[in-house]
């Protein structure tokens, strides 16, 4: 279980990582996982978004959302790409 001292750490590490490049793999159900890489654009008190490249000349973006209590019930990892670490509850 994950107290609110473990939640607001979380939150002021994914607020740190703003800017960096990260990997991405969600859980998006029946057994589909997606993986990609983008910017950790923007971080809010209940969300932080994330921006990637739609096509592969990086001419078109896309920003998705995520809660951090998709961090915490592992629906979603972050990968700092810089260290190849994994950000999140451990």
């Amino acid at each position: 279980m994950v107290d609110k001292l473990h939640l607001q750490q979380l939150k002021k590490d994914i607020e740190a990582l703003k800017g960096e490049k990260v990997l991405i793999r969600a859980n998006k159900g029946r057994k589909k996982m997606i993986e990609v890489e983008g910017i950790l654009e923007n971080t809010y008190s209940n969300i932080f978004v994330v921006k990637f490249p739609v096509d592969r000349e990086c001419k078109q973006f896309r920003c998705v959302t995520y809660t951090y209590s998709d961090l915490i019930t592992n629906t979603v990892e972050i990968i700092l790409c810089r260290t190849n670490t994994k950000v999140g509850v451990m």
